[in-house]
């Protein structure tokens, strides 16, 4: 069997955070950021979704044991974010914009090296019900 199929773990974080350009004015930045640049930061109750696309391993009939996937995104994701401010506590955005598209990214980075090659991975988050991210955006098969 050749098949490719897709797995999805669905995982959950509360982070606050504070959208801001150090190179912009304040003006430019609330221009920009509007509420999103308030200098006490805001929070989000963040959905996670981890898309594994592989074949299915004869011996176990699993792409990826979905335990397993669950307890890598919970001690090198959740662990990192839950509760915690993205701006301040976080090293990965301590010179990057914590916005939905950059903390895909760089989950998706965390992420990548734990699973196996061969399988492809997409991030998809939402930020709130109605906004999302996905990274990479194109799916391929390496």
């Amino acid at each position: 069997m050749n098949e490719l199929v897709a797995v999805y773990r669905k995982e959950h974080f509360n982070a606050a955070h504070r959208l801001h350009n150090p190179a912009w004015d304040e003006e430019k930045n609330k221009e920009i950021f509007g509420k999103c640049n308030n200098p006490h930061y805001h929070g989000h109750n963040y959905e996670l979704i981890v898309k594994i696309i592989g074949k299915v391993d004869q011996a176990t009939g699993y792409v990826i044991d979905i335990k397993t996937l669950s307890e890598l995104i919970r001690e090198n994701v959740i662990e990192k974010f839950d509760h915690k401010n993205l701006n301040e506590d976080c090293e990965a955005f301590k010179n990057l914009n914590p916005t939905a598209e950059n903390i895909a990214i760089v989950i998706y980075n965390i992420m990548r090296p734990l699973i196996d090659a061969a399988m492809i991975i997409q991030i998809k988050l939402y930020e709130t019900p109605r906004n999302y991210v996905k990274y990479p955006a194109i799916l391929t098969l390496q």
